[in-house]
């Protein structure tokens, strides 16, 4: 996602730390685009830089006053955590069937891009 530095400047390119959304062609990947953008548009966000991935981008935590926008885009079911500190909120988000977990044939974004590659728009 892209964030406007509050002190002004260009917008920077991160990676939201934690979860791993659908791409935009991927089944639920527009769903997901949609309800992160619902929820943080327009407002001010915290954003933690903690990396780099390896194209450059900042990987970081982002906050919405105090809600954790990784945890709540996995608790919704719009993402999912790979593994990470969200695993049991994507455990109950596949268990109430919620988002693209409602899809029981569901791929996580890094095997689609195994086998497709990315898309982007």
């Amino acid at each position: 996602m892209w964030v406007a530095p509050a002190q002004g400047g260009p917008p920077v390119k991160i990676r939201i730390h934690g979860m791993d959304a659908p791409e935009i062609c991927q089944a639920g990947g527009v769903a997901a685009r949609a309800a992160l953008a619902q929820r943080v548009s327009g407002r001010m966000v915290t954003v933690s830089p903690r990396r780099r991935d390896s194209y450059g981008r900042t990987v970081a935590s982002l906050h919405l006053g105090g809600e954790d926008i990784a945890g709540w885009m996995v608790g919704r079911g719009q993402a999912w955590s790979g593994g990470g500190p969200y695993q049991a909120l994507q455990v109950q988000a596949q268990a109430a069937r919620r988002g693209l977990f409602a899809d029981p044939a569901a791929v996580p974004p890094r095997v689609f891009r195994q086998r497709h590659g990315p898309c982007h728009t």
